[in-house]
């Protein structure tokens, strides 16, 4: 009963937040319109666009893996409900990754120093959306098998180009660790992005495969191998497997990753920052996928690499949201990055209006018998040469 209300609790706390800063959001662009434009084009804050369907994402997992599938909260309306803001949420996905990758390409200036893991953000995104079909699938199969194959089926999709993505923003980023080092200050805390891919990535083709082995075998139609007895169960093997290798790599950037702070922190006295929450996610979905992998292959090691794991990343989450409050408290959590190139472009302006105001342009006359025929020849492109002389405006 305690976990039941706790539950409630969490879910309908975490959908009040995600209204209020909706609001707060649309508020923001609808009042001061130009900030769209200028966070679009910072390089590193449009990336961040990527969190908005990662977030509804969790927000539709409780309410289907909890809500509805454990305490049969809402009946079948709710179901549709969710489902219908699952197809939603992949629009949003799709448009992150598809978009803002062209952004990135035709709008960002970048360089292989600059190059950090954020670039990962519009691409996870289908590999979370991808999740929650995964999550969704099972419960959709009770009502209509055929749209929980077709759930499946977009999932599945949508996480292999999401992982396919990932994996080649991933050997530039390693290319940039080698040739440039690790980030410094607080910047070397990204390094475990690419755990967020690799280990979300694992853990929703594991739930893929776990989701055809219900809807398969089909009893309707005219495929030979959807009808095949077993079909299930070997595509629900070939998603272990793979989610075998992504908890692989997962594991091999944790370790570079730890091999980088254990690098910088010594020598670097690193302040608090937003940007820590980004340690949340990866090590949380690789926590996930260990627990998820034990309860796959009954593994004593995965579950006890998985319950430290997820111990660990509960301690980091309770330390940075008590870090968070002190933003909140001075106003610095609100602070946006793109925004300082706002204020310092208007102030140019200001300041340039008011030195024309104090300094008003003069005309500088230069008489032309003081000039030889190169000099002149020089300036011609640049004033217009008169019987008594040439004007030169100094600006």
């Amino acid at each position: 009963m305690a976990m039941k209300a706790f539950t409630f609790i969490f879910f309908f706390l975490n959908l009040a937040l995600f209204i209020v800063f909706n609001i707060f959001t649309i508020a923001r662009y609808i009042i001061f319109p130009d900030t769209w434009s200028l966070m679009i084009h910072h390089p590193i804050q449009s990336l961040y666009i990527g969190t908005y369907p990662m977030g509804l994402s969790t927000l539709l997992n409780i309410a289907v893996g909890f809500l509805y599938q454990k305490y049969q909260f809402g009946g079948k309306g709710f179901l549709y409900a969710i489902w219908a803001l699952w197809w939603f949420d992949v629009l949003l996905s799709v448009a992150c990754a598809f978009e803002l990758v062209h952004i990135m390409k035709t709008r960002h200036e970048h360089s292989l120093n600059r190059l950090t893991a954020h670039w990962l953000l519009p691409v996870v995104t289908l590999i979370v959306i991808s999740s929650t079909g995964g999550i969704m699938a099972p419960a959709l199969v009770k009502l209509h098998p055929g749209q929980a194959l077709l759930t499946l089926t977009v999932s599945l999709v949508l996480v292999s180009i999401g992982v396919g993505l990932a994996m080649m923003i991933l050997t530039m980023y390693l290319l940039r660790l080698i040739v440039h080092g690790v980030p410094q200050d607080a910047n070397v805390m990204s390094v475990f992005i690419p755990l967020g891919p690799m280990a979300q990535g694992g853990y929703c083709i594991l739930l893929l495969g776990q989701g055809y082995r219900q809807v398969l075998p089909l009893n309707y139609g005219d495929s030979h191998v959807l009808r095949q007895s077993n079909v299930g169960d070997i595509i629900a093997v070939i998603s272990l497997a793979t989610a075998l290798v992504l908890w692989s790599l997962a594991t091999m950037w944790m370790i570079y990753a730890l091999r980088a702070v254990t690098e910088v922190v010594p020598r670097t006295r690193i302040p608090f920052k937003q940007t820590f929450w980004g340690l949340i996610f990866p090590n949380g979905v690789y926590a996930n996928l260990t627990i998820q992998l034990y309860r796959t292959v009954d593994s004593p090691f995965f579950r006890v690499w998985g319950t430290i794991y997820s111990i660990a990343t509960l301690i980091l989450w309770t330390l940075v949201f008590l870090r968070t409050l002190s933003l909140v408290r001075n106003g610095a959590i609100f602070e946006s990055p793109c925004l300082e190139d706002f204020d310092l472009s208007r102030a140019t302006l200001k300041r340039q209006a008011s030195n024309e105001i104090k300094y008003p342009p003069r005309a500088v006359s230069v008489h032309a018998s003081s000039l030889n025929g190169s000099i002149v020849s020089d300036m011609a492109p640049l004033a217009a040469p008169t019987s008594a002389g040439i004007e030169l405006m100094d600006c």
